[in-house]
């Protein structure tokens, strides 16, 4: 799952809700990896087994409040992808 932000200029608490949902994630089942990258424009990308755990991740009761302050605090503009990855190499 790809999510792509612009903040906006109340970023108070973010930080530490971006590391607890991050934190969080990592305890579901099915999450299998997270990168991320910021300059301007966040883009954090989590790996999931299947579309089904993507769903429960996005159901996930303090997902759904982080969520809630995202769209009415933290983010002038978002949006998220649900992408397959068929190659991972180096």
């Amino acid at each position: 799952m790809i999510f792509t932000s612009l903040l906006s200029a109340d970023t108070q608490c973010y930080g530490d809700m971006a590391d607890k949902m991050a934190a969080l994630a990592e305890q579901q089942p099915g999450f299998l990896g997270f990168e991320s990258a910021r300059e301007g424009l966040s883009i954090p990308v989590s790996y999931w087994t299947d579309v089904a755990v993507i769903k429960n991740w996005q159901q996930n009761a303090e997902h759904l409040v982080a969520q809630k302050l995202g769209r009415e605090l933290w983010y002038s503009a978002f949006k998220s992808r649900i992408a397959l990855v068929e190659r991972d190499y180096r």
